[in-house]
């Protein structure tokens, strides 16, 4: 703060930026500056602002009205202080692209005049006290490319850790450059919308711990359309009610997948050949089901994964020799299963396995030398778990 002083011209101050134009502040960046109190009504006197980051500081009471005066702004960074009102005034703001008001003392309900910022891209309102629905008019916002509502108390439409229920609106398909969208840990019922195939750029679609599925043939079929999302890494389904057979279309899934979670639902039948495309997984994550048969010599094609969770299914046969070309592994769990015959050897060529659980199967013989090598039994290391 000792750059702020009269000897020096504000325009060159740290943290402020002016215009090369007319010469008037155009970024205000003062996060992370241990700043206290609240801001004035003299920050509607800037009025060439562009872009305002208070974030991360101690700023308490309400968000100045004036703010609603500054024309130019497409930036509004107020996240992690203790703001507690959203100035009606703000609505005015309508070249606003970025958004951020997440980790204060929000209350009440979501305005639904953010439907009318058509230029936003980025949107976060998390860790608040938000409660009621959500405005169907962000649903309308076909810039945006970041949601992000988890942690209040909403109790309709997007986001994790709240309390939602019912099912997932369509008009969520609208926001077509949608990036990222968690709305985990809720009480979501019905499926997937097909149409959620429109969001090409999703990068992240996560709806781990809800009640979506009916635990009938079909309620997969969503994946088929997902096909269109060619971003995408990351794909959350674990404990839902997922039922049917695991389709075809999951082999082409995003090319870019890295993270794939559907344990704990009700699927059944075999895993199709094709999964074996996804050549980027890291995790994946197919325990608790229903799943039977083999596990296809597919897997062996999926040599960056590191976590492969098929326990407490009933996969029978043998272990897959084929398993030994994931040589990132650290995690492997195929406990409670149907597997017989002996451990392949060539697990040995897992040299990053941590943890490996073969418990409560059929299995017979001496564990392999090339395995017991990894997996010393007077060590406090990596976990080797056969009986």
């Amino acid at each position: 703060m000792r750059s702020r002083n009269s000897s020096i011209h504000f325009c060159n101050w740290i943290r402020v930026t002016c215009s090369p134009t007319n010469g008037r502040v155009a970024i205000l960046n003062l996060s992370s500056q241990k700043l206290v109190g609240s801001i004035p009504p003299s920050i509607g006197n800037l009025t060439s602002l562009t872009a305002i980051n208070l974030g991360n500081n101690g700023f308490h009471g309400e968000v100045p009205e004036e703010i609603g005066r500054l024309p130019r702004l497409q930036n509004l960074t107020l996240n992690d202080n203790r703001f507690s009102g959203i100035a009606e005034e703000l609505r005015s703001l309508s070249k606003l692209e970025v958004f951020v008001l997440a980790n204060n003392n929000l209350t009440g309900k979501i305005p639904s005049w953010i439907g009318n910022f058509s230029s936003l891209e980025e949107l976060s309102l998390s860790w608040n006290y938000l409660h009621g629905n959500i405005p169907l008019k962000i649903g309308q916002l076909s810039s945006l490319g970041f949601l992000q509502l988890s942690a209040n108390f909403l109790s309709a439409f997007a986001g994790g850790v709240n309390n939602f229920t019912g099912s997932i609106p369509v008009s969520l398909s609208n926001a077509s450059k949608l990036e990222l969208l968690d709305m985990a840990e809720n009480g979501l019922t019905g499926t997937i919308p097909g149409s959620f195939g429109n969001l090409q750029g999703l990068v992240r679609l996560n709806f781990e711990f809800n009640r979506l599925g009916s635990g009938k043939t079909g309620d997969l079929n969503f994946l088929s359309f997902l096909t269109n999302c060619s971003s995408l890494e990351l794909l959350g389904l674990y404990v839902n009610r997922f039922g049917g057979e695991l389709p075809d279309s999951i082999g082409n899934l995003s090319s870019q997948l890295q993270m794939l979670t559907l344990g704990s639902n009700l699927i059944h039948g075999k895993i199709p050949f094709g999964i074996g495309n996804l050549v980027n997984l890291t995790a994946l994550g197919l325990e608790n089901n229903n799943f039977s048969g083999t596990v296809p010599d597919d897997f062996g094609k999926l040599r960056n994964l590191q976590v492969l969770d098929l326990s407490d299914n009933n996969f029978s046969g043998t272990i897959s020799s084929f398993l030994g070309n994931l040589t990132k592994l650290n995690t492997l769990f195929m406990a409670n299963n149907k597997f017989e015959g002996s451990i392949p050897p060539s697990l040995g060529n897992c040299q990053h396995l941590k943890t490996l659980d073969l418990s409560r199967n059929n299995l017979k013989g001496t564990i392999p030398k090339e395995v017991k090598y990894f997996f010393p039994f007077n060590c406090f290391g990596p976990v080797l778990t056969i009986f």
